[in-house]
């Protein structure tokens, strides 16, 4: 039982109390023990006189009465007094004042009440700071739309100005193109995993060959660079595992396509699949040779639209939809930077998929 359950507990026990004396004080005084008997010597007992108290019955229920109405008043004010606190609050959130607060208002209070304030901040706050990060998203959003509009649209003066290059200036129009549609696509994905959305339904898929084409698609691109990705425990077994295949296929692809983007040619990024703590989960580590990442920046590079200071290509966009990603079916990540050099990713995935974070079952058609 709560604190708030003691308190009016107490309060009903005192009050019924209080009650209960004042009617035994009525009694006392209406008893034998506090009469005076005056009998002379060949008096009869008729002749007995009954002293009233002071003021009469009238005394002390009038101040039983005082008394519960002082105190009803009092616990009333007690009770009331918070919620006011929370009713103005809630209405100054519901008018967009994000700042507001409930807990300062409850004092010292320790109970169900205080704890309903504390619960309100703690709303307050996330509600502030999904407003933040849609205010920063849309920002970042259309900084990055107005660079590739702005190469799109001088491609078509020069192309009006110099029909002999219309050529080049196709290409440039194609690339562009190509840049907002790959922008595009990344935030809307990043937009379904920040609202929950997670597309199909889940399903049974093995982990082990998702990991072997995402591996043979990057092995593709990283000769180009002169980059080796290499993998160790992955055998020919079935990994078993139940979520969104393609949301995973993204976060790890991402994963291991920027570390082959930030690894120096001639060098190897390492993908290391293992058991984690429990045989629930499953742990995927991948490593690169590059320079790294700032300390103060490890946790930063899954924000959307971070980009180092040393890295202005990308859009930033890839781990951040990593991270929500594995968040989504109940995993972790993690980023560290390796005493030898280089930065290195760390996954926990469940092997199957929380039933509070599955997708919802379809409405059956009324």
């Amino acid at each position: 039982m709560g604190r708030l359950f003691w308190k009016f507990f107490f309060a009903l026990w005192l009050a019924q109390l209080t009650a209960g004396l004042g009617m035994w004080v009525e009694v006392r005084w209406q008893s034998p023990d506090t009469q005076e008997t005056a009998v002379s010597a060949d008096a009869t007992p008729s002749h007995a006189t009954h002293k009233e108290p002071p003021g009469g019955p009238l005394v002390p229920i009038v101040a039983a009465f005082l008394t519960s109405v002082m105190f009803s008043a009092g616990l009333a004010w007690y009770l009331s007094k918070p919620i006011r606190h929370l009713r103005s609050a809630f209405g100054a959130l519901a008018e967009g004042q994000l700042a507001v607060r409930a807990g300062p208002a409850m004092g010292r209070r320790r109970d169900e009440l205080a704890d309903l304030g504390r619960a309100f901040d703690d709303m307050a706050d996330r509600i502030g700071t999904l407003m933040d990060a849609q205010r920063r998203l849309l920002h970042d959003v259309s900084h990055e739309l107005r660079s590739p509009l702005a190469r799109l649209h001088a491609a078509i003066g020069l192309a009006r100005q110099q029909p002999e290059e219309a050529n080049a200036s196709f290409d440039r129009i194609e690339r562009e193109a190509g840049r907002l549609d790959d922008l595009v696509g990344e935030v809307l994905t990043l937009s379904r995993l920040e609202a929950g959305v997670l597309g199909a339904r889940p399903r049974d898929f093995d982990l082990g060959e998702l990991l072997d084409a995402i591996l043979t698609d990057a092995r593709f691109e990283a000769a180009a660079k002169d980059v080796s990705v290499q993998c160790t425990g992955l055998d020919a077994s079935e990994i078993p595992v139940r979520g969104h295949a393609e949301l995973i296929y993204r976060a790890i692809e991402n994963i291991v396509r920027n570390a082959i983007k930030h690894t120096p040619p001639g060098s190897t990024v390492m993908v290391e699949l293992a058991p984690a703590a429990d045989e629930r989960h499953l742990g995927l580590a991948v490593t690169d040779q590059g320079p790294g990442v700032p300390e103060a920046q490890l946790e930063s590079i899954f924000e959307p639209f971070f980009r180092g200071a040393d890295d202005p290509s990308g859009y930033g966009l890839g781990l951040a939809i990593a991270h929500r990603a594995v968040a989504a079916h109940g995993g972790s990540i993690n980023a560290c930077n390796r005493p030898s050099g280089g930065l290195r990713v760390n996954l926990i995935l469940p092997k199957n998929l929380p039933r509070n974070l599955s997708q919802p079952p379809e409405k059956k058609p009324s």
